[in-house]
C-alpha cells in the first residue's frame, strides 16, 4: 500500500459521512496549526445547487487575471485530491501526504479535547487551508460542505460571500423551510462582507438581506445589480452577454450547457469583480473575462462521456437541481429518445426528482449506487412505477448492468439509428462517480 493509500484509509476511518456540527473543533485545530486560513483572502460560497460549478468559474476567472488560486470543493468524484486544487489542478499525491503528516498529529491532540473526534470533512478542510498557505496562494475559493453557519469552512470569515440558488435540501440538518435554510446559509456573511447572491425566492432573500444589514455588509443581487442579459446556444456550450457590477461583457463563450450554468457564470463574474475591486467606476478587461470562462469545465454536470449513443452524467440530486437539468435537456439537446439511469440516496426526495424527470425521459432504468445510504432498488422502482407507469420502468441490480440495459434500450428502440438517442445517468453525485469510473476508463 502506498503512502497516499495509507493516508486515504486513515481519513476514511473518521467516517466519510459522519457529521458533527461543532465549529470549535476545527477552529482549535487551525489555531494550533497557526491559522493557515488567515494567510490569504478568500471567496466563500454556499447555496443549495451550483456551488461547485460557480467555484470552478471563479477559480478560472481569477487565474486568468494572473492570481494563484486554491479551490476547496466537495464531494469528489474519483479521488479526495479533487477537493483541494492548486491553480486549477488537484493537489498531488505527494503534497497531499506531506500536508496530512503535518496536520494529523495536531488533529490527534484536538480529538483528545472534545467528546467527538474531528470528522472526515473537518480534516480535509484543515488540509486544504494548510496546503493553500504552504503553496502559497493569492486567494482561496472555498465551498461550504453543508449549510454555512456551523460548517467547518466558516472559520475563514471571507470578505466576499457568494450565495447560489437556495432550495429545499438537507432539511434534516438545516431546517424544513426555505427561510430556515437561508438563515443557516446566511451564516457565512461576516462583518463588512460583500455578498453576491443569485436570484432567490422571497423567503430566502429576506434572511440574507437581514444578515447583510446586521453585519454592515453590501448586497449585490442577480437581476438588479448584475445578471445574464442574453444567451444563445453554440457548439459545445453557449455564448453569453453578462451584466457585471461594472460593465457589460459581450460574446462570452461558456463551454457548459443550461440556463443554470449561465446564471452561475453571472454570479461568478460579479464575485470576481467584487474581489478585484471592479464596480461602477472600473471594469475588468473583457478579453481576460472571456479567457477565464473559455476553459471552464464541470465534471459530472451534464458531462458528455460517450457518443453513439450519447451518454451524459449529471449529479442532480434534489428537485431544485433536477429542474435545472431537465430545462437544459429540453432546450439544448432535444433528444428524440432519452433513457435515464437513476440511483438516489435514501434521504433524498426521490419522488420529486422523478416527477421532474418524467416528461423528458422515455424510459427509466432504476438501480443503486455504491453509497451505504443508497435507496434500495425495489423501493425506488415502486416510486418510479407510480410516476412513469410499469411499462417504462426497468430495474438493474448494479450500475454496470443499468448502463448496459439503458444503452440497449436506447439502441434497440430506434433500430440502430443513434442520431438523437441518449442516456443520462443521474440522481446523485455518488451515482455519477460510479458511472464515471466505468465510462471514463
Amino acid at each position: 500500500m502506498s503512502e497516499y493509500d495509507e493516508v486515504s484509509a486513515a481519513l476514511e476511518q473518521r467516517g466519510f459521512t459522519r457529521m458533527v456540527f461543532e465549529i470549535e473543533r476545527i477552529r482549535t485545530l487551525l489555531d494550533a496549526l497557526g491559522t493557515p486560513q488567515r494567510s490569504y483572502p478568500s471567496i466563500h460560497l454556499t447555496g443549495t445547487n451550483g456551488k461547485t460549478s460557480t467555484a470552478r468559474m471563479i477559480d478560472g476567472l481569477l487565474r486568468a487575471h494572473g492570481l494563484h488560486t486554491g479551490r476547496y470543493t466537495s464531494p469528489h468524484l474519483e479521488t479526495v485530491r479533487e477537493r483541494i486544487s492548486l491553480d486549477g489542478e488537484p493537489i498531488s499525491e505527494e503534497k497531499f501526504v506531506d500536508v496530512y503528516r503535518e496536520v494529523a498529529p495536531v488533529a490527534d491532540l484536538v480529538d483528545a479535547r472534545f467528546p467527538e473526534p474531528l470528522t472526515y470533512f473537518d480534516m480535509t478542510t484543515a488540509l486544504a487551508f494548510s496546503a493553500f498557505a504552504d503553496a502559497p496562494v493569492d486567494v482561496g475559493v472555498i465551498e461550504v460542505g453543508l449549510g454555512g453557519a456551523e460548517d467547518a469552512t466558516n472559520v475563514i470569515e471571507a470578505g466576499v460571500a457568494v450565495i447560489t440558488p437556495i432550495g429545499l435540501d438537507h432539511t434534516e440538518w438545516l431546517g424544513e423551510t426555505i427561510e430556515e435554510i437561508a438563515w443557516a446559509k446566511a451564516g457565512i456573511i461576516h462583518k463588512g462582507a460583500t455578498v453576491i447572491t443569485a436570484a432567490q425566492p422571497d423567503e430566502a432573500l429576506r434572511p440574507l438581506m437581514e444578515r447583510v444589514a446586521d453585519v454592515g455588509g453590501t448586497l449585490a443581487r442577480e437581476g438588479s445589480e448584475f445578471g445574464v442579459m442574453r444567451r444563445t446556444q453554440a457548439v459545445g456550450g453557449q455564448v453569453l452577454s453578462l451584466q457585471g457590477l461594472g460593465a457589460v461583457y459581450e460574446d462570452v463563450f461558456l463551454p457548459l450547457f443550461g440556463a443554470h450554468q449561465a446564471q452561475n457564470a453571472a454570479v461568478a463574474l460579479a464575485a470576481v469583480e467584487a474581489f478585484l475591486g471592479a464596480g461602477a467606476t472600473r471594469a475588468l478587461d473583457p478579453e481576460v473575462v472571456r479567457e477565464g470562462f473559455a476553459d471552464v469545465s464541470t465534471p459530472g454536470r451534464l458531462e458528455r462521456v460517450r457518443s453513439a449513443p450519447t451518454i451524459l452524467l449529471d449529479g442532480a440530486h434534489n428537485p431544485h437541481g433536477m429542474a435545472a437539468t431537465v430545462q437544459a435537456l429540453e432546450e439544448e439537446f432535444a433528444f428524440r429518445h432519452l433513457v435515464a439511469v437513476v440511483a438516489v440516496l435514501a434521504d433524498k426526495d426521490a419522488r420529486g426528482v422523478l416527477e421532474l424527470l418524467e416528461p423528458v425521459a422515455d424510459e427509466l432504468v432504476v438501480t443503486r449506487n455504491s453509497s451505504a445510504r443508497a435507496m434500495p432498488v425495489d423501493e425506488l422502482a415502486e416510486i418510479a412505477v407510480d410516476i412513469f407507469g410499469e411499462g417504462r420502468v426497468h430495474t438493474a441490480a448494479t450500475m454496470p448492468d443499468a448502463i448496459e440495459e439503458a444503452v440497449n434500450l436506447a439502441e434497440g428502440d430506434l433500430g440502430g439509428e443513434l442520431s438523437g438517442v441518449a442516456v443520462v445517468v443521474t440522481g446523485s453525485v455518488v451515482t455519477v462517480a460510479d458511472a464515471r469510473k466505468l465510462l471514463k476508463r
